[in-house]
């Protein structure tokens, strides 16, 4: 069974950064890719980025160039780096495992809330 948790969410000013952690538990994280998506208030869940064991990423145009994701196998730890932040990156933000043989994001978090004021 796999399980993954996030934390480091807050309140932040525009402009201010935040680092979100997701720590993994379970067998062989390194069969793993990891995503982090984010839910805003009347919105759908939708994806922030992913990498992969390997470390190449994805992240979605509204956040490239200013949250980065990276990880750290000996902790078993993924990070989102949020910078630049803006009051419309304001959501609950979760990380998810999905293992490389499949599509799939089958393992969630409950959740960091992250609240951005101007």
């Amino acid at each position: 069974q796999v399980e993954v948790a996030e934390s480091g969410g807050g309140s932040v000013q525009a402009g201010g950064s935040l680092r979100l952690s997701c720590v993994f538990w379970g067998q062989t994280f390194s069969l793993y890719v990891m995503g982090w998506f984010r839910q805003a208030p009347g919105k759908e869940r939708e994806l922030v980025g992913e990498i992969t064991s390997g470390g190449s990423t994805y992240e979605a145009d509204s956040v490239k160039g200013r949250f980065t994701l990276s990880r750290d196998h000996a902790k078993n730890t993924v990070y989102l780096h949020l910078n630049s932040l803006k009051p419309e990156d304001t959501a609950i933000y979760y990380c998810a495992a999905k293992h490389r043989s499949t599509s799939m994001y089958g393992f969630w978090g409950q959740g960091t809330q992250v609240t951005v004021s101007s």
